[in-house]
């Protein structure tokens, strides 16, 4: 079931989990790095660990790289927090904010305006940097999901989406329970800060 009416705001929507590689094939060359790689079903360790340690690389071909070692039997040997999306599913849809390692964002609105940040500022990426901080708190006192992405929050409820080394993290519940919970509020509150800031800066 899609989560956005537009295609085109689902698909991306989707590409913010990082866990379908065959989504990107449409967007990105198969005949270059890191994608080439990525693409290629019979790639190996050595040159998946080179995608993951690659400086210069955007995180998104990152985490599908640690995807597929973990599913290689040979998971990274750490918690490197790739990403955070947090979700607040409202009555008229859905609020998602997704922040990347590299500070990059993306904020795809309820009514389906989405705001893409790869423009990174000294304040974006502080902002970014308040979001991990508080992130990293969550998952140093929680395990992996073992289990298929979950379909969007319901109405009320806030999920914070944590993607990690060895896997995917996250945690859910009512919208005001977790905005004043010791350990899940500075995500929240931090993740709002980051929100605002893209829509302030994106009006024309």
């Amino acid at each position: 079931m899609a989560t956005y009416s537009n295609p085109a705001i689902d698909q991306i929507y989707e590409l913010l989990f990082c866990d379908e590689v065959e989504l990107y094939r449409r967007d990105f060359p198969a005949t270059e790095y890191p994608w080439s790689t990525l693409f290629d079903s019979e790639s190996g360790t050595i040159d998946l660990e080179r995608i993951v340690n690659d400086a210069e690389l955007e995180t998104r071909p990152k985490v599908l790289a640690a995807n597929r070692l973990r599913s290689l039997g040979r998971p990274l040997d750490n918690k490197r927090l790739f990403a955070v999306i947090v979700e607040v599913g409202m009555d008229q849809g859905l609020d998602v904010l997704a922040a990347y390692e590299d500070g990059t964002a993306r904020y795809i609105n309820y009514t389906e305006s989405m705001i893409v940040w790869d423009s990174k500022t000294e304040e974006s990426n502080d902002l970014v940097v308040d979001l991990f901080l508080a992130s990293r708190n969550v998952v140093e006192q929680i395990g992996p999901w073992d289990r298929a992405r979950l379909a969007r929050p319901a109405a009320g409820n806030i999920r914070m989406t944590f993607l990690v080394a060895d896997g995917l993290y996250f945690g859910e519940g009512p919208f005001e329970a977790l905005a004043k919970d010791p350990i899940g509020g500075p995500v929240v509150a931090a993740a709002t800060k980051l929100m605002q800031f893209l829509v302030m800066t994106a009006r024309p």
